[in-house]
């Protein structure tokens, strides 16, 4: 492994036997090792060369190991120090602790084990943290950027998806029900790839005034019709190297279509008003939650543009298709819009949550949590604190056999629980801290569902036990 790669001890201790036992055994462990005999020596040295891991004597000339240890801390506050004491003082090693060493080891080292399992402790810290530091960042930056949560396997189809189409320029075309999520699929195939930082241009086609849509789209010359007081240019133009998004390409007139079709045919737009015609290289991804198969076929849509536009398909599942995600969404939402991380959701209200229907999607679980935040005690999200609508539709819940009531049972509810906690825990490689996070739930809570679901092998250590440090 390159040295750049590898983690970095320095020992810090004014006999040289003991530093040269250290780093035998540091570099024994696969680290790339460094030493200094005294505390002026070592931060001198660290300026030039940041090391991860440090194991300092307590008692050493001029500067003592507890002032090396605040100075460290104060100048590299990630850097992990341990202390190394020959006089078996627990009262130094306290004091050690509050100042922020890792931990301490007494000299001699008796067994030498016991020097080689503390600092493999060590590094298994620094390694976790940097582990889940890279990522929490992937994380938050590909959700905060696309806003796609979710572990069902549906989901994760359409994530597959994504990533096989984030390179490519083939037109796509985004079905699913309103709310689903489409313009955040189209987002995340333009941002995650290689075309990130070219323009994306989103269209919503059904909010276009008709008479204005062509202009819109293509642009228009001065004088082209009243109130044209200067050329403009059209989105098409603006999305030049690319990519354009028709959202509810459905909504355009039959009219419009046909003139759509020559410029994904000919890679040209001429403005309104204009003899010119002008070359674009655009990526079109296209966006419906009509059947478009159907309206070609009844007419209301042209068969050509359909083909043209559906050489790959994403379909996005409702929610009531992926209810498994359903706790990880609303954790999410809670996320956003709650400043106080101790509201809950209690699992009255989540029961209710996993049965509703959902027929505004993603988009209406967002508002009922945005709602009952900001209409709640700021404690916990019960059932009182959602929508009415979901009551009404949810109404002999407790009382009969209603088909939702049948069709989740508890044991159905454990079930997606322990789904999305397995599909968590395999999506982030078994970090727990990351797995807690992204399931809204504390770490103790994770472990208890951990071991109660057997989820990441049967012997878990407890939170805050040395196997996590």
């Amino acid at each position: 492994m390159s040295e750049d790669l590898r983690i970095r001890l320095l020992i810090v201790d004014d006999e040289e036997s003991i530093r040269k036992l250290c780093m035998t055994v540091g570099e024994a462990l696969g680290f790339a090792c460094l030493e200094a005999d005294s505390g002026e020596s070592a931060l001198a040295l660290l300026e030039e060369q940041p090391a991860q891991l440090i194991l300092t004597d307590m008692v050493m000339p001029a500067m003592s190991g507890l002032e090396f240890l605040e100075k460290v801390k104060k100048a590299f506050p990630r850097t992990e120090v341990a202390v190394m004491t020959g006089h078996g003082s627990v009262e130094t090693a306290v004091q050690a602790m509050k100042l922020g060493a890792y931990d301490y080891i007494s000299k001699p080292f008796s067994p030498l084990e016991e020097l080689r399992l503390f600092l493999r402790r060590m590094a298994e810290k620094i390694r976790l943290v940097e582990e889940n530091q890279f990522l929490r960042e992937r994380m938050d930056t590909e959700t905060e950027l696309h806003g796609i949560v979710g572990a069902s396997a549906k989901i994760q189809d359409v994530l597959r998806m994504i990533s096989r189409l984030k390179d490519t320029r083939t037109p796509v075309l985004i079905t699913g029900e309103s709310g689903t999520g489409k313009e955040l699929v189209a987002r995340a195939i333009h941002f995650r790839g290689t075309f990130a930082n070219r323009p994306f241009v989103a269209v919503d086609c059904g909010s276009l005034v008709p008479t204005l849509i062509e202009s819109e789209l293509f642009g228009y010359e001065k004088g082209a019709f009243t109130g044209a007081v200067k050329s403009k240019t059209g989105l098409f133009q603006s999305a030049n190297g690319g990519t354009i998004f028709l959202d509810e390409i459905g909504e355009l007139p039959l009219e419009l279509q046909a003139k759509l079709l020559r410029v994904l045919q000919e890679k040209e737009v001429r403005p309104v008003g204009s003899n010119q015609k002008t070359k674009v290289d655009v990526r079109v991804i296209a966006a419906s939650n009509r059947d478009l198969e159907a309206e070609y076929r009844n007419g209301t849509f042209r068969k050509d543009l359909f083909f043209r536009l559906n050489v790959v398909t994403v379909h996005l599942p409702a929610l009531r298709e992926r209810r498994s995600d359903v706790p990880m969404l609303a954790h999410w939402f809670l996320d956003r819009y709650a400043k106080d991380d101790s509201i809950q959701i209690t699992s009255a209200a989540m029961k209710y949550l996993l049965q509703y229907d959902w027929p505004g999607n993603v988009r209406e679980l967002e508002n009922c949590i945005e709602r009952a935040v900001a209409l709640g005690d700021r404690r916990v999200i019960d059932v009182n604190d959602l929508p009415p609508a979901i009551a009404s539709a949810l109404q002999g819940l407790e009382a009969g056999p209603s088909p939702l009531a049948t069709t989740l049972s508890s044991t159905d509810l454990e079930d997606i629980e322990r789904v999305t906690i397995q599909r968590v825990f395999e999506q982030v490689n078994g970090d727990k801290a990351l797995a807690g996070k992204m399931l809204g739930i504390s770490r103790a809570t994770l472990y208890r569902k951990l071991k109660r679901y057997n989820i990441g092998g049967a012997h878990l250590a407890a939170p805050g036990s040395q196997a996590l440090q």
